[in-house]
């Protein structure tokens, strides 16, 4: 990349605040960072050159400092069942596919840098192109879920703002329903969640007690389930949400026999709580297999007896390893950095 070009501001990182600055700094009224908007997200178009709404000199400006920059397609995979996966570069180094957790093939890989926020909303931006997404068509961007290849609160500074551009009427527009950020239980920065954004929450759970979810979800030795499930229930009233959706992978002769549902409905007992139970994805080198689908629906109908609603996700995209839990990227450094770690950063930023 020239330094012409990484001088550049990419618009797709601006939330409207930011770009009204931006625009007035080249000496443009604030409806022009409007227009903008228009032009990115009702249209999905990249180029000033065919932003014609735009006087010309304003367009000649942005050619000169700005752009619209997504990342890099280096392959695409798409799976029997019509799930579509790409790997993106983010740089000359790293690439990544569109949580500390010892049974996900994701968090094996270790840690080497968060994204920003322009590639984060560079992904939907790229992905609504791709689905084939024409000005005044049907909007093929529905749902979004932040988690994937690691821990998004562990990022908050960029995550934050990329979820108000999904949310907001001038950017993808999305429900708050429909964007969900999944967290393995940063407590901390889920109470500062709840002062800066109103988005859909799923806690990755996995286990009814501390002495397994410690074994399954490491952060659990910082945050416990009882601290974990008062900043959940405090989310809740904050954003006047409907529920929290906790996320529970199913793993044979681990943490799925009838009395770790019926201490999970103990648990939830007249809680706004949604348990999504979720067949476990096998990758190589795991010692954890699958429970049977007779195991999976008798602890979802177990939980249901006893009043918590449960659902049985669909594995989707195992074929292309694009299931839950078996994203993986390519990295040139392979540190491995614990979630506690991050944690502090993401706090001091």
């Amino acid at each position: 990349m020239s330094e012409a070009a990484a001088a550049r501001t990419n618009l797709l990182g601006l939330e409207k605040p930011e770009l009204e600055a931006f625009v007035g700094a080249l000496g443009n009224k604030p409806f022009r960072a409007r227009q903008l908007m228009s032009w990115l997200y009702k249209r999905a178009e990249g180029d000033f050159a065919a932003m014609t709404d735009l006087a010309r000199d304003f367009r000649a400006q942005l050619n000169d400092v700005a752009e619209v920059r997504t990342p890099e397609i280096v392959s695409r995979h798409d799976s029997a069942d019509g799930t579509r996966k790409w790997l993106l570069r983010a740089d000359s180094a790293q690439a990544f596919e569109m949580l500390d957790c010892a049974f996900c093939s994701t968090a094996q890989q270790g840690f080497n840098r968060n994204l920003t926020t322009a590639e984060i909303v560079g992904q939907v931006w790229l992905a609504n192109k791709e689905l084939g997404f024409e000005p005044g068509g049907e909007r093929r961007i529905t749902n979004v879920v932040l988690m994937g290849m690691g821990e998004p609160l562990a990022n908050f500074r960029n995550v934050v703002p990329a979820i108000r551009i999904l949310l907001d009427d001038l950017g993808f527009d999305i429900s708050r329903r429909r964007v969900t950020l999944s967290t393995s239980g940063l407590v901390p920065l889920m109470y500062k969640l709840a002062e800066e954004v109103n988005c859909a929450l799923a806690v990755s759970l996995h286990a009814p007690d501390d002495a397994l979810r410690n074994e399954l979800v490491p952060i659990n030795r910082k945050h416990p389930i009882a601290e974990l499930l008062e900043a959940c229930w405090h989310y809740i009233d904050e954003q006047n949400g409907r529920s929290v959706t906790f996320e529970y992978v199913m793993l044979d002769g681990v943490n799925d026999q009838i009395e770790h549902a019926r201490a999970l409905a103990r648990m939830f007992k007249g809680r706004p709580a949604k348990l999504n139970l979720i067949p476990f994805n096998p990758f190589p080198g795991t010692s954890y297999r699958r429970s049977p689908m007779p195991v999976i629906t008798g602890f979802r109908d177990e939980l249901i007896q006893r009043g918590v609603l449960a659902t049985i996700r669909r594995t989707r995209g195992d074929d292309i390893d694009a299931a839950c839990g078996q994203l993986a990227g390519r990295v040139n450094d392979r540190t491995r950095i614990r979630l506690g770690e991050k944690l502090a950063g993401a706090m001091a930023s």
